[in-house]
């Protein structure tokens, strides 16, 4: 089937994180629904792209610099890559990122006078600021994002909240919120959770607490870790989950507060089945992040009934009600430590809280993708181009 759905990201697996999911949790959807998906993204040295039902164009990349596993390049100067991209009849590009991969999909929507939707994912201020000292460069990058942002015929947000970031960094235009969605969305027998524990080599009385994500300074894991050391006399144990340029200092400061007896550091799984297992056998989700804009892990925890624990203030927690579907704390070591005391202390309600978690903030990633594709010929009509058919499928 002819491609005519282009995504563009700079990350997608076996580079982990949230963009990255659900890109590749749209380019699975809408191959089932309407086929014709093409993935662009940077090259990930030794990854195996001919595993997907879609197609993956891939492009030369170097390693970001302090961003270990992450990648870059630039799209237009690999010759192989413009040679197969050029033969793609697109209706639609979506960009999830405003570097490389995105201004490949805005040059390619010029070109094609087609729409480009660019959803605004990240808070690159913060991004740009951990390793750039001066200001006055950030503004620029900062100036450029934005202007990125301009070229899109749409600007989807993943929530409400996270509009405020885009316009705080000067965007004027329309902002659409388009949420994410979780691909663990099922009915799950209450054997499963039993199962995981014990697979996982977790008693079945054990108060489990769970991080999955970058392990980045900007995520706040410094107060996970801090607040870990004032309740150790309480009986969990912590799991971090994912990886990146602090994981090191991480465990240096883990084995420094005496905490090595109960917390581990798992690294990264790509497995879906296995990170499931790891939701599912978690009580407790903490996430202090004032960096994310959505925190679609968030959502996954609260897939397998894992409430979180977030900070007031943050960008993420806006989907939270207190008591009700989550938790909230105080942007305050002290604060979020008795926070954790208080939940180690009463399990049931911590249960409680996860199961209506799991029924009022989780959307299933194939309902998203159905609002997506009608958004899609939307603008693909004011186009006056023929609109993606919803009833092929691809084989």
């Amino acid at each position: 089937m002819e491609s005519n759905i282009g995504l563009f990201n700079e990350s997608f697996p076996p580079v982990m994180d949230g963009v990255a999911i659900c890109l590749q949790n749209y380019a699975y959807w809408m191959q089932k629904k309407v086929g014709g998906v093409t993935v662009v993204t940077p090259n990930v040295p030794g990854a195996d792209y001919s595993q997907y039902e879609y197609e993956v164009l891939d492009y030369f990349s170097v390693p970001v610099p302090f961003r270990q596993p992450y990648v870059t390049g630039i799209a237009e100067v690999d010759p192989a890559f413009l040679l197969k991209i050029a033969k793609r009849p697109f209706k639609i590009v979506h960009a999830h990122s405003p570097f490389a991969a995105g201004m490949a999909a805005a040059n390619i929507a010029k070109k094609l006078n087609i729409p480009m939707v660019a959803t605004f994912h990240s808070k690159y201020r913060d991004d740009f600021s951990q390793t750039i000292p001066s200001k006055v460069v950030v503004d620029q990058i900062i100036k450029r994002i934005v202007s990125f942002y301009e070229r899109a015929d749409e600007v989807w947000v993943p929530q409400k909240s996270v509009a405020e970031v885009i316009k705080e960094y000067g965007y004027k235009g329309n902002v659409e919120v388009v949420a994410n969605g979780s691909d663990l969305v099922a009915d799950y027998p209450e054997a499963y959770f039993a199962e995981a524990r014990q697979q996982l080599g977790i008693g079945p009385n054990d108060f489990v607490m769970l991080f999955v994500g970058q392990h980045i300074w900007q995520k706040n894991v410094k107060l996970i870790i801090e607040a870990l050391e004032k309740v150790k006399d309480t009986p969990f144990k912590m799991f971090f989950v994912g990886n990146g340029y602090a994981a090191e200092a991480m465990k240096e400061m883990v084995t420094e507060k005496g905490l090595d007896g109960q917390v581990t550091f798992v690294g990264t799984i790509t497995d879906r089945n296995t990170i499931k297992q790891y939701y599912a056998a978690a009580d407790l989700f903490l996430f202090p992040s004032l960096y994310d804009t959505d925190g679609l892990v968030v959502k996954e925890a609260a897939a397998l009934r894992t409430p979180s624990l977030l900070l007031e203030t943050a960008t993420a927690a806006s989907i939270i009600t207190e008591g009700e579907n989550g938790f909230l704390s105080p942007n305050d070591l002290d604060a979020f430590a008795n926070r954790i005391r208080e939940l180690v202390g009463d399990p049931e309600r911590v249960h409680r809280v996860g199961l209506q978690a799991s029924h009022s903030i989780v959307r299933s990633w194939e309902d998203v993708v159905d609002e997506v594709l009608d958004r899609y010929n939307r603008l693909i009509s004011k186009k006056k181009l023929i609109q993606i058919p919803k009833t092929s499928k691809a084989k």
